[in-house]
């Protein structure tokens, strides 16, 4: 990596987490509904928990989930390594690995963050989608770990909505927004692949209903797939 590249390498995280705790700074947070349940399912599992919500509503929880020290995994790719620094200057802690190759790998690295009475943050729909379609992963990990899952996510009166594959949102200067922790998901240690797919469509279903009411908050439908 040439000079020029490495001083990018270096000042392109900085400059995305300035530009997050700016932005992000500005928004207004008219609710948050269920934090003490969540909090509660902590309590009871030791402090651990892991932390789920949709691809699409990424962009808020680096502010409002951040200095809570929650581990995320990132793929060990170049840039994967970007995305870790801009995560550790957020507050998060990093746990490389891939959710799509060597995935058992990932997998078993998060439930060991987890046995140890951290919690994890998982993109239940993934890097890649389909939108809004739980994957096992996330079951998974819940069930070896014996960790509650915390579905978690927001709405907002006012953002950029991208049109990539699961129409990404980013909220805007100044726009309101509402967050929402469903209901806990305790998934029980030893299931086998039917029970695990319960609780995936449950999963799935509970974020996807959390989306919508807090959608209905503001009275705007948010598109979920690409045009």
């Amino acid at each position: 990596m040439r000079g020029i590249e490495k001083l990018s390498f270096r000042a392109l995280p900085v400059t995305m987490y300035l530009l997050i705790k700016v932005l992000m700074g500005s928004v207004k947070v008219k609710a948050i509904w269920g934090w003490e349940e969540a909090k509660e399912a902590m309590r009871s599992s030791g402090g651990k928990a892991i932390y789920a919500t949709w691809h699409q509503r990424m962009s808020y929880h680096f502010y409002h989930l951040a200095r809570r020290h929650i581990h995320v995994l990132i793929s060990p790719s170049r840039d994967g390594e970007l995305a870790a620094r801009l995560a550790k200057l957020l507050g998060f802690e990093v746990v490389r690995g891939s959710s799509s190759r060597d995935a058992i790998k990932g997998l078993m690295g998060m439930v060991r963050v987890l046995k140890k009475g951290h919690c994890a943050g998982m993109l239940a729909d993934g890097p890649l989608g389909p939108p809004r379609y739980a994957k096992i992963g996330t079951v998974a990990m819940a069930s070896l770990s014996e960790a509650p899952i915390l579905p978690v996510v927001w709405g907002v009166d006012r953002c950029w909505v991208f049109n990539s594959w699961d129409r990404y949102m980013i909220p805007k200067p100044f726009s309101n927004v509402v967050v929402y922790y469903a209901r806990p998901i305790w998934v029980p240690k030893g299931l086998d692949k039917g029970r695990l797919e319960h609780y995936r469509e449950l999963l799935e279903d509970t974020l996807n209903g959390a989306a919508n009411l807090c959608d209905d908050f503001f009275g705007i439908k948010r598109p979920w797939k690409k045009d």
